[in-house]
């Protein structure tokens, strides 16, 4: 599925702005990129050669250790080549440190960056709004009476996606702005006076089960971020608010035209239809069986092992861990361990 234009009202201010900011974003994003793989490369060459130094040091300790050997200096030999191994240890583990740092310091700098274009594609996409919102409240317009409110049975009507006029459109919009640019559709709806072609934005959200700090808790996730839907009364009208409302990038179509494609009754029913069955929160632990964790408290804190059993009513992992250069099995809670 792609982002879709409509051609016929290019060129706008708000149009204008909205390309924009969504090339501030791609021009980002390509810097992240390339930041990304530069620190990529860094980190791995200073790994590389923190090996290097570590086996140079551990070969010399060799030799040095077999030279005291051969002089029947065995105590010293030995002692050679603990401090040999030892050194080469640590000349390892800081180049790791080192590379970690510079991937680290990397991922900063590309968070930064995507955050400082988005927020400056806010901007230009707010100020083009405030603008036409400015053009829009100097234009008389006729009074329009407040609606009335809907009867019970009305109301529930009203929440069968069925019900009434229009189609079902997905509205792609910068992540995490969904809620925000909700709120900014449904007041240019009412401020356009729009109410007669477009009828309801709606967020999927699903219930969601979550382990923190070793609890279940029942939290609200999106299902699609990034992407809200409209049912409206496609025309040049209702594209032009929904596509020109701050934070919306694009339609999407399934194909190639200009016109964005409709959800199908079966995409409706999918995401819009509640059951009537009471559906059980989907449990997100964030690990699986097989993965390999890090246990961060107990008796065994700082040890990886590998998970060979969730036990999600009682909130506990099975964990295989060497010790002594035996896999035990190891008892855990979920609070215990970190993904590695």
């Amino acid at each position: 599925m792609s982002d879709q234009e409509n051609p016929t009202d290019s060129g706008t201010p708000m149009t204008d702005a909205l390309d924009a900011a969504a090339e501030l974003h791609d021009l980002a994003e390509d810097a992240a990129e390339e930041t990304l793989t530069e620190a990529a490369t860094e980190a791995e060459a200073l790994s590389d050669a923190a090996d290097d130094a570590a086996e140079e040091i551990l070969e010399e300790a060799i030799d040095d250790a077999a030279t005291l050997a051969a002089e029947g200096l065995r105590d010293a030999a030995d002692a050679a080549l603990a401090q040999g191994i030892v050194g080469a240890a640590e000349v390892e583990e800081a180049g790791e440190d080192v590379a970690e740092e510079v991937l680290a310091e990397a991922v900063i700098e590309t968070v930064v960056m995507e955050e400082t274009a988005d927020e400056l594609g806010q901007e230009v996409v707010s100020e083009a709004a405030e603008e036409e919102e400015r053009i829009v409240e100097e234009t008389p317009a006729a009074p329009v009476a407040p609606p009335a409110e809907p009867e019970p049975e009305a109301q529930a009507a009203s929440d069968d996606p069925f019900s009434g006029p229009g189609d079902w459109y997905v509205v792609h919009t910068y992540a995490g702005y969904e809620n925000k640019v909700k709120a900014n559709l449904e007041s240019r709806i009412h401020t356009m006076q729009m109410e007669g072609k477009i009828f309801r934005v709606y967020i999927p959200m699903e219930d969601v089960m979550e382990i923190k700090s070793g609890k279940k808790q029942v939290v609200q996730k999106k299902v699609f971020p990034g992407y809200l839907l409209v049912k409206m009364l496609y025309d040049n009208d209702s594209w032009y608010v929904v596509r020109n409302t701050p934070g919306v990038t694009g339609f999407v179509s399934a194909g190639t035209g200009s016109k964005p494609t409709p959800l199908s009754k079966r995409e409706v029913e999918k995401i819009l239809v509640v059951k009537r069955e009471e559906v059980k929160p989907q449990l997100r632990l964030g690990f699986e069986e097989r993965d390999v964790v890090k246990i961060i408290s107990g008796p065994f804190a700082d040890f990886n092992g590998t998970i060979t059993e969730i036990n999600l009513d009682q909130s506990k992992l099975k964990v295989l861990v060497n010790i002594f250069d035996r896999e035990t099995p190891v008892e855990l809670g979920f609070d215990q361990v970190s993904k590695v």
